[in-house]
């Protein structure tokens, strides 16, 4: 996993959702959660892209495989 994945955008996240404060650990499983999530999306964008014949990921393929 990413090391140096910033920790603070997560906590804005959180708060702005309404939090008043959160822990470390959650933030790291936050962290965990999101980057774990956004491999499978890319795995997904991926194939949608060798489906259509190309080698370069579009918005188009991140969208479509954020709602598989």
């Amino acid at each position: 996993m990413v090391k140096d994945f910033p920790l603070l955008p997560l906590e804005k996240i959180a708060r702005e959702a309404g939090a008043e404060r959160v822990s470390h650990s959650a933030l790291i499983a936050l962290k965990e959660s999101l980057l774990e999530m956004s491999e499978q999306m890319a795995h997904e964008a991926v194939k949608l892209c060798e489906h259509a014949k190309r080698v370069t990921i579009k918005r188009e393929d991140i969208i479509l495989a954020s709602k598989r």
